[in-house]
C-alpha cells in the first residue's frame, strides 16, 4: 500500500509556486533562474575553503593554521549577504518579527509563531512510505530558483588555502555546490547548501554530499549556526539534495540532554544514546579526522535510506556533535494514528523542531505552549524502544562494515551489533 499524507509544501524559492502553472520555456524563461536556459555567463561569489584531514581542533572544527580567512565567512558570507537579500525583498515575509520565547520548564523549548509560514500553497499529495525515489525535473528543483537568491558557491579550494573570489564564473560541467537563500525562513539567516547542483540528485545522504556540510559548519564557526537535513518522509519538501541551516543563539534542547555512551569506533568517533529526551536517537562526536566523523555518520544514514527509515540529522557545535534521529510521525499520520489535537496544530516535526525549536502556526498554540505540549508532540515522532534497538542494529551493522570488515560474515555482524546494543 503506498502510504500518502495531504500535506503544504513549504515554498522555499520564490519561483517554486509557479511550476505548478507554467512549463519551462525552451531557449530562456525570463526568470534568471539556475537552469541551462538562462546560467550560461552567470557569475557568482566563490568561497573556497581548506579541506583538512588533520584532527579537529580543541573547539570541534578545523583550524586554519593562524590564517586569516579572506572574508568573514558567517557574519559577512552568508549573514551579511542574506540581510542584504531581505533589504532587497526577496523573503515572503520578514521572520525577525515573529515572536519568538522560551518555553519555561525543564528542557527549554524554543516557541515561534510564524502565522505567514504554510499560507497560501498548493496542496499535494506527498508520498510518505519510500525514503529514497528518484529526482523528477519536471518537479521543482533547485536549478529553478532565481539567480538573485544564491549567495555564494561552496567548494573545496583546489590548492589548499583558503580562496574567496567575488565574482567567479559558475563551471556547469564540474556542478558547483551552492548556498542560497530559503525566501520562507524559520530563523534568521536561514539558507539552503544544495551540493553539485547540477547533477540532479534526488534527497539521499552520501558521503561527499555530508562531508560538505560538515565542513560548512566548521568554517562558520560558531555554535549557534547548525546545519540540519530531513530526508524524504521525515518531511523534507523538495526532492533535490539540500542541507538546511541558520542561526539562532539559542541552546537547543536536544544539545542539553543527557547522553549515554554506546562505543567508540576505531577511528576514535564516540556514539551515544540520548536519555531524558522525547525523540530516541543517537549522538556521534569527535574522530581522528573530520572525515573520520563525516563518513561514520554518512554511513549511518545510507543505512536508514537503504532500509526505508525516515531520519532527520543535527550538526551541532560547529560539526563537532552529530544527532542522528530515526522517525514515524509521517507514517502514523498516514495511517490515521496521530491524535486529532496534535494535527490541528499542523506541526510537521522536522529536524528543528526534533531539535527543540518548535516553529508553531496558531497563535493559540503558541500562548499555550508549554514543556508538556512539546513533549506530547515529538513523543509521537519517535521510534518504539523496541524499535529503535532495532534499528540501531542495523546502522551498528552498517557502520562496522564501513570501518573494518575483514572477513567477518554478515551474521557475525549483526550478531555483534546486538550484543553492542543490548549492552544499554
Amino acid at each position: 500500500m503506498m502510504l500518502k499524507i495531504k500535506r503544504v509544501p513549504t515554498v522555499v524559492s520564490n519561483y517554486q509556486k509557479d511550476e505548478a502553472d507554467e512549463g519551462r520555456r525552451v531557449g530562456g524563461c525570463g526568470r534568471n533562474c539556475l537552469n541551462k536556459c538562462c546560467i550560461p555567463g552567470a557569475k557568482f561569489p566563490l568561497y573556497a575553503f581548506k579541506k583538512l584531514n588533520n584532527t579537529l581542533g580543541d573547539k570541534g572544527f578545523p583550524r586554519h593554521e593562524n590564517q586569516e580567512a579572506p572574508v568573514a565567512f558567517l557574519d559577512s558570507l552568508i549573514l551579511g549577504e542574506w540581510e542584504d537579500r531581505m533589504q532587497k525583498g526577496l523573503f515572503r515575509y520578514d521572520v525577525t518579527a515573529c515572536e519568538t520565547k522560551v518555553i519555561p520548564g525543564q528542557f527549554g523549548f524554543i516557541a515561534q509563531l510564524n502565522e505567514g509560514r504554510h499560507l497560501k500553497k498548493r496542496p499535494t499529495e506527498f508520498r510518505v512510505d519510500k525514503v529514497l525515489q528518484p529526482f523528477d525535473g519536471n518537479k521543482f528543483n533547485f536549478t529553478k530558483v532565481g539567480q538573485e537568491e544564491v549567495l555564494f558557491q561552496f567548494e573545496a579550494s583546489e590548492d589548499g588555502e583558503v580562496q574567496f573570489h567575488p565574482n567567479a564564473p559558475i563551471d556547469v560541467e564540474n556542478s558547483p555546490s551552492v548556498v542560497a537563500i530559503n525566501v520562507s525562513p524559520i530563523e534568521y539567516g536561514h539558507v539552503l547548501l544544495i551540493p553539485r547542483i547540477f547533477e540532479s540528485l534526488p534527497q539521499r545522504i552520501d558521503r561527499e554530499s555530508f562531508l560538505l556540510a560538515l565542513h560548512m559548519a566548521a568554517e562558520a564557526g560558531n555554535p549557534y549556526f547548525r546545519l540540519g537535513y530531513n530526508s524524504l518522509g521525515a518531511f523534507a519538501t523538495i526532492n533535490h539534495l539540500h542541507f538546511q541551516a541558520y542561526y539562532l543563539a539559542v541552546t537547543f534542547p536536544i544539545e542539553k540532554a543527557p547522553t549515554k555512551k554506546i562505543t567508540n569506533l576505531d577511528v576514535g568517533v564516540k556514539i551515544s544514546e540520548l536519555l531524558n529526551y522525547p525523540v530516541r536517537g543517537l549522538v556521534f562526536e569527535g574522530g581522528n579526522t573530520l572525515e573520520d566523523l563525516s563518513n561514520s555518520v554518512s554511513d549511518a544514514c545510507i543505512c536508514l535510506q537503504e532500509n526505508n527509515i525516515p531520519y532527520n540529522v543535527l550538526i551541532s557545535d560547529c560539526g563537532k556533535r552529530i544527532f542522528l534521529l530515526p522517525q514515524c510521525y509521517a507514517e502514523k499520520q498516514a495511517l490515521g494514528e496521530v491524535r486529532a489535537e496534535l494535527l490541528d496544530t499542523q506541526v510537521n516535526p522536522a529536524v528543528w523542531e526534533i531539535s527543540g525549536h518548535m516553529v508553531l502556526k496558531r497563535k493559540k498554540d503558541y500562548d499555550e505552549a508549554s514543556d508538556e505540549n512539546a513533549w506530547k508532540l515529538l513523543a509521537e515522532v519517535s521510534l518504539s524502544e523496541e524499535r529503535f534497538q532495532e534499528v540501531n542494529a542495523l546502522i551498528f551493522g552498517a557502520i562496522t562494515c564501513g570501518v573494518d570488515n575483514g572477513n567477518a560474515t554478515l551474521l557475525e555482524i549483526q550478531m555483534s551489533s546486538l550484543v553492542l546494543v543490548k549492552k544499554l
